[in-house]
């Protein structure tokens, strides 16, 4: 068999790092780990080649060698994995999809010929068993979930890791939580499964033997969900291994907010090499916490717990949203206000996305609010969904919202903040500086301290940080940089039309309001400017449509 395998790209977001990647001459932020590991679960005597498409090209003849096509996507390339398939379908090679863009919308993708839904562990190996039967299905559905600590190493010899600003693996799959508007409970389930230490030491020693060095992404949704393994084996393990090494690498991973609420595992997160974390913030309102169902924020004083963090050593990475029911035309002030306050320098805003899969989308559903499919960019101020705001109200205040938090005037006052609390621990950052980060320093120099709109404060930055933290100095530069990125996708986010207000207008408009019957509807359908109207004028501070 010749297999090809394709890597769908991404648009232009918080996450792709587009405008901070030129700076260290890098071409993608993290490599395809789910098809580099579904790649390792392929009988060896295949021949196989994988192009990453926020890399480099597909030609035709890339296609016309495969005798199959192997795409793997999340929601967010939905966009990049239709053109795929549809020049699969034109040049007649068949193609085999997975991940979760398919696993949770493969009604949408006709024009598949193999549909591998759930995790590959579990339907792979039937599929393969099928193929060699020359009797493969069109469909195969997960039974269970599968133990991952069986899973293989990633086939790392299919890519160049130099084109990568990060390399990443996987610990752990699932979440202890249950948020409503995430669908990693869907994908992965409510129990944390995790591979053994032994498991991480040889992907971490995979990596190492391939010369790779720096940053390191742990991938998992909820890094903590098992703290008790973390803390007993798996950190402990990590951090004899890189002391052992040299300290080869940083890591970085998500989690969530109650990390605040364990010294040790901090202790030992932090002496592992981790320097960074994401965390689901959602919303500074307790109403909207208590909304979605995100327990693990509530009744907490969050920014304490963000501080309580940072103060540890661990950068706080902070994940907000905009537009859940209960929101007033208030939450844009008040989440200024809190991303302010709390120092968290990276604060990924988006409008709510409602996702197939989802308690969200079951909900909005089952009350007619669901308007299309989501495009998985909620840096996109495209609605698929009636919101109880004013559609216009909500688009417009979440544009004012990164436009502020991303003005130089915000961001460096923020970014100055957190250098002044933040406490690194380790190694001296300056031992593992690499070519790129000098490329990076004089790139910053040039575009941001010279011809940029920022150079005021970013030579305020330098220099404060060369005298009072000289050791925070590389990553007071890295922040700059990301800041600059951040910003360009915030102008870009100011500057696009708004989606989805058509078809909200050719909804029924009548979505109750908590006071009124289940059952009320307003005897007609309104324009979008009736809308408009009609939500400007309702009583008090609850906009609704």
């Amino acid at each position: 068999m010749k297999i090809l395998l394709v890597y769908p790209k991404y648009p232009d977001t918080y996450w792709s790092f587009q405008y901070a990647l030129p700076f260290i001459g890098k071409r993608a932020v993290f490599p395809p780990l789910g098809l580099l590991t579904v790649a390792a679960m392929l009988p060896a005597h295949w021949e196989m080649r994988l192009i990453d498409l926020n890399i480099g090209s597909l030609s035709d003849s890339d296609l016309l060698w495969a005798d199959y096509v192997f795409v793997s996507a999340m929601t967010v390339q939905r966009e990049s994995t239709q053109e795929v398939l549809g020049r699969c379908r034109d040049l007649s090679v068949k193609t085999v999809a997975g991940g979760p863009l398919f696993t949770t919308c493969h009604d949408e993708f006709p024009e598949v010929n193999h549909l591998i839904l759930g995790e590959a562990e579990n339907t792979l190996p039937q599929f393969l068993q099928d193929l060699e039967d020359n009797a493969p299905q069109r469909l195969y559905l997960p039974a269970g979930r599968p133990d991952i600590s069986a899973t293989p190493l990633p086939r790392w010899s299919l890519i160049d890791l130099r084109q990568y600003a990060s390399m990443n693996i996987q610990y752990s799959r699932g979440c202890p939580f249950d948020c409503e508007f995430c669908d990693i409970t869907q994908l992965f389930g409510q129990q944390p499964r995790t591979k053994t230490p032994g498991q991480v030491i040889a992907e971490l020693e995979a990596l190492y033997s391939r010369g790779w060095r720096g940053g390191v992404f742990f991938v998992d949704d909820n890094f903590i969900g098992d703290k008790p393994k973390l803390k007993e084996d798996v950190l402990p393990a990590m951090i004899a291994w890189m002391k052992e090494r040299g300290h080869p690498f940083f890591f970085y991973t998500e989690a969530s907010i109650n990390l605040a609420d364990d010294p040790l595992l901090m202790e030992l997160t932090v002496a592992a090499g981790f320097r960074e974390v994401f965390i689901g913030i959602e919303s500074p309102e307790e109403n909207s916490l208590r909304e979605t169902g995100k327990v693990q924020n509530r009744n907490r004083d969050l920014v304490a717990s963000v501080w309580r963090i940072q103060r540890a050593g661990l950068q706080v990475q902070g994940g907000f949203i905009v537009g859940f029911d209960s929101d007033s035309p208030s939450i844009f002030d008040k989440q200024i206000d809190f991303i302010q306050e709390s120092g968290i320098v990276t604060a990924m805003v988006g409008i709510l996305m409602v996702l197939r899969g989802t308690k969200l989308h079951a909900r909005l559903s089952s009350e007619g609010r669901i308007i299309g499919s989501s495009n998985g960019n909620n840096t996109d101020t495209s609605l698929n969904y009636v919101p109880l705001m004013n559609p216009h109200a909500l688009i417009t205040g979440y544009q004012r919202l990164v436009r502020t938090i991303y003005s130089p005037d915000h961001f460096y006052a923020r970014l100055l903040a957190f250098l002044k609390e933040y406490r690194l621990s380790g190694p001296s950052p300056f031992a593992m500086l690499q070519r790129r980060d000098i490329r990076a320093f004089f790139h910053s120099i040039f575009y941001l301290g010279i011809v940029g709109k920022e150079r005021l404060h970013y030579w305020k930055i330098f220099f404060w940080s060369l005298l009072r933290k000289p050791r925070l100095l590389p990553l007071a530069i890295t922040m700059t940089i990301y800041g600059f990125h951040f910003r360009t996708v915030a102008d870009q986010i100011c500057s696009s039309a708004p989606g989805g207000l058509d078809e909200i207008c050719q909804v029924d408009s009548g979505v109750a309001q908590p006071e009124q019957s289940q059952n009320y509807r307003p005897e007609r359908s309104r324009t979008y400017e009736e809308l408009v109207d009609f939500t400007d004028n309702s009583a008090g501070d609850n906009y609704r449509v």
